[in-house]
């Protein structure tokens, strides 16, 4: 068995007034996610009640940590098989089937890297790239549900 990595993260609840959860509409979802020596997100949740679009939400962070990890695999694979990566952007999407009480599983995340590199790589390159990438890919191995990578195109940079 591998060694054990812990991390820390706080979450407060800012949204709290004089009536607090009085009822389901009377309080704010507004709350702060913190990491130590690091700047502060402004969060709010995902349900239309007396949110604030502005802040990030759960759903939105969870489906960019699944992007975020893709994207730091693959640069790491590519510079392990001398592949030099200029530019990486992915418009990455989840699926969450709401069920009755207005919650429910994600589905499916999909991930679609746009991929710039020094030289050409053929289609078939970049895809063994990204498959090895997803295979380490330590957070989407963590979740019960597909995390599909689904690369938009290869393209190279030009002088």
């Amino acid at each position: 068995m591998g060694a054990l990595q812990t991390y820390s993260v706080t979450v407060d609840w800012t949204g709290a007034d004089e009536r607090g959860t009085a009822s389901y509409t009377s309080y704010s979802r507004d709350h702060e996610v913190r990491v130590e020596g690091k700047p502060t997100l402004l969060a709010t949740s995902d349900l239309k009640v007396r949110t604030d679009v502005s802040r990030y939400r759960a759903e939105e962070l969870f489906v960019g940590s699944l992007s975020q990890a893709q994207m730091l695999w693959f640069l790491r694979t590519a510079a392990k098989h001398d592949v030099v990566v200029l530019s990486y952007s992915d418009k990455a999407t989840g699926t969450q089937r709401v069920e009755g009480a207005g919650s429910g599983p994600f589905v499916e995340v999909v991930l679609r890297p746009q991929v710039t590199y020094a030289e050409p790589v053929s289609e078939e390159r970049a895809a063994r790239l990204h498959h090895e990438a997803r295979e380490y890919n330590h957070l989407a191995r963590s979740v019960g549900f597909p995390v599909r990578v689904e690369p938009v195109q290869v393209a190279v940079a030009t002088a």
